[in-house]
């Protein structure tokens, strides 16, 4: 049916339906009302199903239509492992709660249609699912269980809160243990369980490897790469030939270092120093990875459906070959490699007063690692300074220009969330023997100050020539949320500046300089981080809130970030001057799909990340039951205290296991209290606790206090 004539019968039946002389009538009783023929029953059929979907009508109990009572929703159902569940909808910042016996047999992430319920009093509206319109999970990842005639996998992922049916001749062999990949074949109803096939079999629970393989199958993360691409990387060169390196400025007798840890194989990033008079001569120079993986190849495409690299305790899954990541591509010392170069004449006051930017051909001098590098910078150790005498000069000029960089960007209002990340031992086994923060120091900053300068250069130059490009934008906070967190830090006796449409970066820095070395300073900092939006790829440069940046973009990462490669391609089109009309209309076509995609893998990998970090966490607390420590309150909720450890450990301390009092959760200075001995825990207080219980399966730490 022609939209146009659909739109105009749907207002004519939604019309008579609101009329106030309209009593609900079937479907036969309309079709003699509205006169519609036999042969045109059909199409009112489906008028009367699309003002359904649309939430414009119902139908009663005994099949008659009548406007809706109530006003309906679309969103999204999000599953909690204890039955219940929510439903987000856009540009509507409440969740709708919604309880087991309203859910109509939605699972995790399925679109839905909810409708509120009559007669609420409390805080969070509370709905029942009417329709469920798509489904949004294809396959699960779980554990195999056998019985004689069938089997079920009961799922890794508890929002999904129902395990699925499998039928035995569609078990693929699969046993007691096995970590399997499974596809839905029915999604069941209210009291039908869901059904499906093993798909493929990951491996056994007890076997090496298959906990951090089921989140990788989960998450729907590519492992292998098709024949296809390996074929295309195998026929990439081992040297730089001749012909590329015409036309190409030669840096190679430049002293350029690459700083990295001690176990990296792709180095897409050196540096080089020197002075001139008042000026920092300072070059970033970046593998030139779009010399051998060409735009619309086999290569391209799989790099740009991966995304990004994706880093897990036990392994990393590239988004290139290793043939290109750890070869050609890694700006390996000693050998000749091509590279995209920032190089950056910066006064003693931080500011790039002329740049430029170049296809080049590099060596590099020495491969350092940040280990050695803070040995000579920090801790001034007499062997490791004498190992590279010859370098340490430049070094200590690095850290000078780190440092004015550095300064300059808190000057303008950069925010830095210096929270501490995890650094992971694992054995042979993948199982964990040591967890300890990791060590952000000197040469991790420094690497990092010189990187974010020639993000911001090479953003800003693009940003003025108005071509077409990728930026790493970071939007200003929705003014509620800093509204929630001014009126919390208040408890505390802090406050920040802002008007009710925007604040500075600058007022929530001055916030975390305030609370520095504070018992709250953990706390305020994690609710401070969560009431900004987070980062994302986009084509308009709209600046980037937590570097109080105008300019910013990805270029320094090509080996494992998608954007980055795409940056250096329309670099190298202009800097050939081959960006004529038709390029630069093929970069506007495809620019905004390519940031959506790649901002939705990037956030695909760090929940990979997130979840392989939890589950390492919880396996290594496994052996450390009825064990003390003292930590800090990181969290509190309805349900139980967060506390975190020294070593970045998190566990709960459920209200069920409070023993000494009834204890209620204060929602306005999120405290849990005592009811009736009136004893307080507090976000940063520090407790002792017990571990109780820990599982890696559900990858949750249980705590008691002691």
């Amino acid at each position: 049916m022609d939209r146009d004539l659909l739109q105009k019968r749907k207002e004519i039946v939604y019309q008579f339906i609101c009329d106030k002389t309209y009593v609900p009538m079937k479907i036969k009783e309309l079709a003699i009302v509205l006169q519609v023929t036999k042969e045109m029953r059909p199409e009112l059929e489906y008028v009367l199903d699309e003002l359904i979907a649309e939430g414009k009508i119902e139908i009663s109990k005994r099949g008659k239509y009548r406007k809706r009572k109530r006003k309906i929703f679309t969103g999204t159902f999000i599953g909690h492992p204890r039955g219940f569940g929510f439903v987000e909808i856009e540009d509507k910042e409440e969740d709708i709660f919604i309880s087991e016996d309203d859910m109509m047999g939605a699972i995790h992430k399925d679109e839905v249609q909810v409708e509120l319920l009559p007669g609420q009093t409390g805080k969070r509206p509370e709905g029942r699912i009417i329709k469920i319109l798509s489904h949004g999970i294809t396959e699960v990842v779980g554990t195999y269980q056998k019985n004689k005639n069938f089997g079920f996998v009961v799922p890794d992922n508890q929002r999904i809160g129902k395990d699925i049916f499998i039928p035995i001749e569609r078990s693929k062999g699969a046993v007691n243990g096995h970590k399997v990949l499974v596809e839905i074949t029915d999604y069941g109803g209210e009291r039908k369980k869901p059904e499906g096939k093993v798909k493929e079999i990951i491996g056994h629970i007890n076997d090496p490897g298959t906990d951090v393989l089921s989140i990788v199958y989960a998450q729907e993360i590519p492992l292998e790469f098709p024949e296809k691409v390996l074929r295309q990387a195998q026929r990439t060169p081992d040297e730089v030939s001749e012909a590329d390196r015409a036309f190409r400025t030669d840096l190679r007798d430049w002293t350029i270092v690459t700083i990295d840890g001690e176990d990296a194989k792709d180095l897409d990033d050196g540096i080089s120093l020197t002075r001139k008079g008042e000026l920092y001569q300072l070059g970033v120079h970046i593998a030139d990875v779009t010399n051998y993986v060409q735009e619309n190849s086999a290569l391209d495409r799989e790099a740009l459906k991966r995304g990004t690299s994706v880093y897990l305790a036990d392994r990393v899954i590239p988004m290139l070959p290793h043939k290109l990541s750890n070869g050609i591509c890694s700006l390996n010392e000693g050998k000749d490699r091509l590279a995209l170069s920032c190089l950056m004449n910066i006064d003693e006051k931080g500011n790039v007063v002329s740049h430029q930017i170049c296809e080049s051909v590099i060596r590099v001098t020495k491969r350092m690692t940040y280990t050695s590098v803070k040995k000579i910078l920090e801790d001034h150790d007499e062997q490791e300074t004498e190992k590279y005498k010859e370098l340490v000069p430049m070094f200590e000029e690095m850290e000078q220009l780190a440092a004015i960089l550095r300064k300059k960007r808190r000057k303008r209002g950069s925010i830095d969330f210096d929270f501490p990340e995890t650094k992971m031992i694992l054995d042979e086994n993948g199982v964990p023997v040591e967890i300890r923060p990791y060590d952000r120091n000197t040469a991790t900053k420094l690497i990092e100050d010189f990187m974010l300068i020639a993000n911001e250069t090479v953003a800003e130059d693009y940003f003025w020539q108005e071509i077409p490009f990728l930026y790493r934008t970071h939007d200003n906070p929705d003014p509620e949320k800093i509204q929630k967190l001014s009126s919390f830090i208040y408890n505390f006796g802090y406050s920040i500046k802002n008007t009710k449409e925007e604040i500075h970066p600058k007022e929530l820095q001055k916030l975390l300089a305030r609370i520095e070395d504070s018992p709250e300073e953990d706390l305020i900092s994690r609710l401070t981080l969560r009431s900004l939006k987070q980062a994302k790829y986009t084509v308009e440069c709209s600046g980037h809130f937590g570097l109080a940046a105008k300019y910013y973009c990805h270029f320094t990462s090509p080996i494992r970030r998608y954007p980055d490669l795409q940056i250096h391609r329309i670099i190298k089109e202009n800097l050939r001057g081959k960006l004529n009309a038709d390029r630069v209309n093929h970069y506007q076509s495809i620019l905004p799909g390519v940031a959506d995609q790649c901002s939705k893998l990037e956030r695909r990998a760090d929940e990979a990340e997130r979840e392989t970090e939890k589950m390492k966490k919880a396996q290594y607390m496994k052996s450390h039951l009825g064990e003390e420590y003292e930590g800090v309150i990181s969290g509190i909720t309805t349900w139980g205290i967060y506390v975190e450890l020294p070593n970045t450990i998190e566990g709960m301390v459920h209200v069920s296991n409070m023993w000494d009092d009834m204890y209620y959760y204060k929602e306005e200075t999120m405290e849990m209290i005592g009811s009736q001995f009136g004893k307080v825990y507090g976000l940063g207080q520090k407790v002792k606790i017990q571990v109780l219980r820990s599982d890696p399966e559900t990858r949750t730490i249980d705590f008691v206090f002691i």
